[in-house]
C-alpha cells in the first residue's frame, strides 16, 4: 500500500491535548484512501474546520506542517469518536464504485467463510443471497441491493460500520477495507519545506 494523500479532519485542538508536556496546535486525521488514523500538526496561523479535507501527503502540504504520526482508535478524542461515521460515510460515498465492487467480487476467506460475511448483520443466508444475485447480474448500485437481496436493508450502513469496527479493531483479525495497525517502531518527524524532508522517509503511514 502507498501512503496516504488526503485525508479529513476528525478534531482541531488549536492549543493541543490537555495532558500533552508541550502545547501546539493538533488535529486528528483519517485518511480517505485506507482510513488510516493521523495525528498532524497545522502550519503556522492555519486553523483547521473539523470535516474538511487536507493534503497530507509527500510533496509540500498547504496547511499541515508536522505529520506526527498513525495513532490508534483508543487515541481518539472524543470530538473525533462522534465524528467518525459521518466522516466514513462521506469518504465512502465520495468513492462509490471502489465500495460498491466488494459486493461484486468478494471472495472466500475459506472453504466455510466468505468476505461479505464479514460485515456487520449479514448472515450466511443473505450472503448466498448476493452471490445468487451477482451472478445473474453485477449490482449496479447501493440501492439496488436491498431491492434484489430482500434481506440486506442498508448495504452502505454495512460498509461504514465494518470500517468503524476494523479502525477499533475486529476480533476476526481480518482487515477489508482499513490499513492494519503498524509495527510499533521509533517516532520520526516530518515537517513540510522547501528545505526539509517532506516525505514520509522509511515510514508508512
Amino acid at each position: 500500500m502507498t501512503a496516504e494523500e488526503n485525508g479529513f479532519v476528525l478534531d482541531y485542538m488549536p492549543t493541543g491535548k490537555s495532558s500533552a508536556a508541550k502545547t501546539e496546535p493538533l488535529a486528528q486525521v483519517i485518511g480517505n484512501e485506507f482510513f488510516t488514523l493521523l495525528e498532524v500538526v497545522p502550519k503556522s496561523g492555519v486553523s483547521l474546520t473539523i470535516g474538511e479535507q487536507v493534503y497530507v501527503g509527500k510533496n509540500d502540504r498547504p496547511k499541515i506542517d508536522l505529520v506526527k504520526g498513525r495513532i490508534t482508535y483508543r487515541e481518539l478524542t472524543s470530538n473525533s469518536l462522534s465524528e467518525l461515521e459521518e466522516v466514513i460515510e462521506k469518504i465512502v460515498l465520495s468513492q462509490k464504485e471502489k465500495f460498491l465492487a466488494f459486493f461484486n467480487t468478494s471472495r472466500a476467506i475459506s472453504l466455510y467463510r466468505h468476505q461479505l460475511e464479514l460485515l456487520p448483520g449479514l448472515g450466511k443466508k443473505n450472503m448466498l443471497a448476493l452471490l445468487d444475485e451477482r451472478e445473474k447480474k453485477p449490482f449496479a448500485s447501493f440501492e439496488e441491493i436491498p431491492t434484489r437481496v430482500k434481506g440486506v436493508s442498508d448495504p452502505l450502513k454495512m460498509i461504514v460500520k465494518r470500517i468503524s469496527e476494523e479502525l477499533e479493531g475486529p476480533e476476526d483479525k481480518h482487515y477489508l477495507f482499513v490499513r492494519p495497525p503498524a509495527e510499533p517502531r521509533e517516532d520520526r518527524f516530518n515537517r513540510a519545506g522547501p528545505s526539509q524532508n517532506r516525505g514520509y522517509g522509511p515510514r508508512r503511514y
